[in-house]
């Protein structure tokens, strides 16, 4: 059955590329939500008026990936313990959130942030938002697969969050 996950962890255009080479993942779209402004643009967004947060959308086959696996790829892509942004990317607009559509989603990401709390991977606590589903709206064209449109931007741009996350998931072969 095709359903649809959002996830905010930094700059969308580095969100993209650890999903969308999945299998069971139909589609991956960089967007905006978590605000109170109507189908915002970037810079709406990067102005910090709008409470929007970078985020991605992602449509996928449940009878081949879950939701909990998906949950699992996500904090493999972010510093669960950082609200205040992601790697260089800072404010607001960046900050992580789990978004859930129901109690079955929520528990799910409860769960799992309270076991990679436990964990002890990190010395500081998990600080990532679960919060219910808001509207999500599209980024412009542009952003749309930027990993594929622009390979060498977006190397540089997720440089440092490439090395965090080999330093922190460095025992993990699935990272």
């Amino acid at each position: 059955m095709k359903k649809q996950a959002i996830f905010a962890g930094g700059c969308f255009w580095c969100m993209v590329q650890p999903f969308d080479e999945r299998p069971g993942i139909l589609s991956v779209i960089s967007g905006y939500t978590g605000g109170h402004v109507v189908n915002p643009t970037y810079e709406e967004v990067c102005s910090g008026e709008t409470g929007h947060t970078e985020a991605v959308k992602i449509t996928y086959d449940d009878s081949i990936i879950s939701f909990e696996e998906l949950v699992e790829i996500y904090w493999k892509q972010t510093d669960p313990t950082d609200i205040g942004g992601q790697f260089q990317d800072r404010g607001d607009s960046y900050r992580p959130v789990i978004f859930y559509e129901n109690e079955e989603e929520k528990n799910i990401a409860l769960k799992s942030k309270q076991a990679l709390d436990a964990s002890g991977r990190y010395c500081t606590p998990v600080v990532t938002k679960i919060e219910p589903k808001q509207p999500f709206y599209p980024a412009e064209d542009y952003h749309q697969d930027f990993y594929k449109k622009d390979p060498s931007r977006y190397k540089m741009s997720s440089r440092s969050r490439q090395q965090f996350l080999k330093k922190v998931w460095k025992d993990d072969v699935n990272a």
